[in-house]
């Protein structure tokens, strides 16, 4: 209060009981007066509100007589001499018996000549406050007890990508020091296996506000790759903003080897199963090439030579075709993505299987739009892939029927086949195993096809779906991301 201004002396006319009245019933934290001799004189309702005491059942009672710690009356007796303590952290019972977290002040009161009249004491409930703390002592012990023995590599990054917090699980996987990768690019660090440029991904992430999971490559100390498979998430502040990234990684080199023998397996039971339609692919040319080799035999006349030879030449590059088509199948180039024509895919993958269609007196119908989709794929495991469905198509109509192949692009700027046959369907039960390796409904195969084209998919970042109902055939839906050449 400023003296001599009578707008702001508020309290003129109110006594200084009144006043203290005021204070104490409108103070947030409990207040406490003692005498001289240690008892009660005042308290507040936030007080009684802590410790669940009423004022009859305090005011009067000396303070050895409350539950407190015996280090209460030491500080007490120091307080008459004038000193001040402030926010000691106690603990103190409700009248219950639970116990209760309490920063305590104490002050000495004093008259108008100086001298002390009692005691303040001013006490604060802290016990949720110490229940956070504890709990979050106990989540940071766990946390460093996950961050220190996990096989998995956890790094912190900046909203710049930089390297903030890398875990010691780096040393044991990569032998990379965890603090020599502090302050590091996360696009030094990484090379997505879709080759994805790195601020891309992240760009995207940080737009859509959603985790990603990418397989990508990053280097040992050895200076070798390994492959790893990583969950890369936001971290928002209290401002709903992107503050920091999470990136959760581990080492798939031993899934990938696996993964190629199963592909590996899976193209050695396709050959295998093919091996008539192979047969009938090259006898064709080979009994058009002996025909005319004995006419060419036989013959004198010039003109009929060179068109014999013309047929023979031709009969031989289907042959020669046919052979590198299959060996494509059986051994394939180094996985590359490059951007390549689906329709081409398709219309490979049926010619592949024409022989075997025939044999089963199988049908295979186009219905697709005029424009070609290109996608950026591996074209040989995209066409093992859909000789997989395609073969399956046909498997699954032992009297013949038709194979419906339509292509059509979504909203999403993805590209959908829908390979439909006519089938006898599957079974509710045995649709929810389709998938899981070595599971087959055929008496031959070893039950790895829609396993190894499921991955395949997944890789190219699509989706595969099967729908069945018995008795009207089988719906393979196969969704892959179109590629808009530059």
């Amino acid at each position: 209060m400023l003296k001599g201004d009578p707008e702001l002396d508020f309290t003129e006319g109110v006594s200084c009981n009144e006043v203290l009245d005021l204070f104490l019933a409108s103070s947030a934290d409990g207040i406490a007066i003692f005498d001289m001799q240690d008892c009660f004189r005042r308290i507040n309702p936030t007080f009684t509100y802590i410790f669940g005491y009423t004022e009859e059942e305090v005011l009067g009672r000396n303070i050895a007589e409350m539950p407190n710690p015996v280090s209460v009356i030491d500080i007490i007796r120091e307080v008459k001499k004038g000193r001040v303590y402030s926010n000691l952290n106690t603990i103190r019972y409700h009248k219950d018996g639970r116990q209760l977290d309490i920063a305590v002040s104490y002050s000495p009161f004093r008259d108008s000549n100086g001298k002390v009249m009692g005691i303040i004491a001013v006490l604060r409930d802290i016990t949720e406050l110490k229940e956070m703390e504890r709990e979050l002592i106990q989540i940071k012990k766990l946390y460093n007890l996950i961050t220190e023995n996990t096989t998995d590599m956890i790094k912190i990054y900046t909203k710049d990508y930089e390297v903030l917090y890398a875990s010691p699980s780096h040393h044991t996987e990569l032998g990379v020091s965890p603090e020599t990768l502090k302050g590091q690019k996360l696009e030094k660090l990484i090379q997505p296996i879709n080759d994805e440029p790195v601020d891309e991904l992240l760009q995207r992430i940080a737009k859509n506000g959603k985790s990603e999971i990418i397989q990508a490559k990053t280097r040992t100390k050895q200076n070798e790759f390994m492959h790893i498979e990583s969950n890369i998430s936001p971290i928002y502040n209290e401002a709903n903003e992107i503050d920091l990234f999470l990136k959760i990684s581990r080492n798939i080199d031993d899934r990938i080897k696996n993964d190629e023998v199963l592909r590996n397996l899976d193209r050695l039971s396709i050959i295998g199963q093919m091996a008539a339609s192979i047969a009938h692919e090259i006898k064709n040319p080979l009994t058009a090439l002996k025909g005319f080799s004995k006419l060419l035999q036989y013959s004198d006349a010039k003109e009929r030579q060179a068109e014999y030879l013309t047929i023979i030449m031709d009969e031989l590059k289907n042959i020669d075709k046919s052979v590198n088509e299959f060996l494509a199948l059986a051994k394939p180039q180094a996985v590359e993505l490059k951007s390549s024509s689906l329709f081409s895919i398709i219309n490979s993958s049926i010619k592949m299987l024409r022989s075997d269609a025939y044999i089963h007196n199988v049908k295979i119908i186009h219905s697709i739009e005029e424009d070609d989709y290109f996608l950026k794929c591996n074209p040989d495991q995209l066409q093992q892939a859909f000789m997989n469905f395609f073969k399956n198509a046909i498997e699954a109509m032992s009297d013949g029927g038709l194979i419906h192949c339509c292509i059509s692009e979504t909203e999403e700027d993805m590209v959908e086949v829908q390979i439909s046959d006519s089938g006898m369907g599957i079974e509710p039960e045995i649709l929810h195993y389709l998938g899981t390796p070595f599971y087959t409904t055929k008496d031959k195969g070893i039950g790895l096809g829609l396993t190894v084209s499921n991955k395949i998919i997944q890789e190219h970042n699509g989706t595969m779906q099967i729908d069945s109902t018995p008795g009207h055939g089988t719906i393979v839906t196969v969704q892959l991301p179109k590629f808009t050449q530059q």
